[in-house]
């Protein structure tokens, strides 16, 4: 029997994490003392109150049915009281606001509500690679917004073809920035809301990382931008704000009708998050934020570890001011891919070649602080020994 995969699963590039997760095993096998910057899952444990949570909830049987392809009613209402505190931003919990199986199946979903074959879809390059298989998924095509550090890793819009935005249905946008680390300023979301308006184009916020920032800075919202909700919606996740990665809980927020879309085709698709998962979700965006506040100033640590022990010779980095992630240039003489063999093979060191995250992200690797403190200096070590 001749098993043949189809079009669209053909035209995916390999997952990106899955190949690392690959070789880092290989090494691994090997009896290496692997290192593992790349992919960005934190290391601490999901805070006690929200694990107690879940454990009050699990025994009861009524909470081990089907869920509501809307989720709780309850979990609507306690997303929007923790969006109007912390964006100033009021949504109606009844057709502002969707629970998701974590925010990547909500981007993956989105372009099946809205994208026909040959629709275009704005993506930015380098991305997070759901914004383009989601495309590819829905039979749409995907074209690039290059993010280049002379524009401060933000798309130029005015440069897109008038040509281009007649076919252009949808726009995915991520700030703070995974994999560049770069934020977005209210000016340049008023500038986004202007062009989606002019163009009729969908916007997808990406807002994973609104809650991991350093120092003075603190995020905007999207949905902030006098608009936002006329043209958009915003994506949010419980996965790094309370370190929550396996539990798969998030949500999307901002226009009615975007949101109905995504529903219906859910609805069609999963049955909604298990109930318990959502009892616990509540009491984490209930908290009073502490856990969350911990969780920045640990990351800011190992921010500033790495930065000063990578600050030698001439060694060129961007000082990140959100995410738990460092973008750093290639060192001379090595593209991407190269350098981060050479970490694997050499140091013992997982990094993540900029490439896998599109063609613009050629020239940087990315390194993740999700790592044990004493570990990240360990790593270091090895590299400053290296070099």
């Amino acid at each position: 029997m001749n098993i043949n995969t189809s079009d669209r699963l053909k035209k995916l590039p390999p997952y990106l994490f899955a190949e690392l997760d690959r070789l880092k095993k290989k090494e691994i096998a090997r009896g290496k003392d692997i290192i593992d910057l790349g992919v960005g899952d934190p290391d601490q444990p999901t805070p006690a109150y929200i694990i107690e949570e879940l454990k009050k909830t699990v025994d009861d049987p009524a909470t081990n049915n089907y869920s509501m392809s809307r989720g709780m009613d309850k979990l609507r209402s306690s997303i929007a009281v923790w969006y109007e505190n912390r964006f100033g931003v009021k949504l109606d919990p009844s057709k502002e606001i969707l629970p998701l199986i974590g925010s990547k199946e909500g981007i993956s979903n989105i372009p099946l509500a809205f994208i026909n074959p040959g629709d275009l879809v704005l993506v930015p390059d380098p991305c997070y690679p759901p914004y383009k298989s989601g495309t590819i998924f829905a039979g749409g095509e995907v074209y690039l917004m290059p993010l280049l550090e002379k524009n401060g890793f933000l798309p130029d819009l005015e440069s897109i073809d008038k040509a281009v935005l007649a076919q252009a249905k949808m726009m995915f946008l991520n700030y703070p920035n995974n994999p560049t680390t770069a934020v977005a300023s209210r000016e340049f979301f008023d500038k986004v809301i202007d062009f989606a308006a002019k163009n009729n184009i969908i916007v997808c916020h990406d807002a994973a990382y609104s809650e991991i920032y350093f120092d003075p800075f603190r995020p905007t919202s999207f949905l902030e931008a006098k608009g936002a909700k006329k043209v958009g919606v915003e994506f949010h996740s419980l996965s790094k704000t309370y370190n929550m990665t396996g539990w798969r809980i998030g949500f999307v927020c901002g226009n009615s009708e975007i949101i109905e879309g995504l529903r219906r085709i859910k609805s069609n698709i999963d049955s909604g998050i298990f109930q318990p998962i959502q009892f616990a979700g509540i009491r984490a965006l209930e908290s009073r934020q502490d856990s969350t506040a911990e969780i920045r100033g640990l990351y800011q640590q190992r921010r500033d570890i790495l930065l000063a022990g990578l600050d030698f010779k001439g060694w060129k980095f961007f000082r990140p001011q959100a995410t738990f992630y460092l973008w750093m240039p290639v060192l001379p003489g090595y593209n991407s891919s190269e350098l981060s063999r050479l970490f694997l093979e050499k140091l013992d060191i997982v990094v993540t070649p900029g490439v896998g995250f599109g063609e613009n992200g050629e020239g940087y690797i990315r390194m993740s602080l999700t790592v044990p403190t004493e570990r990240l200096k360990e790593a270091v070590e090895r590299i400053k020994k290296f070099s």
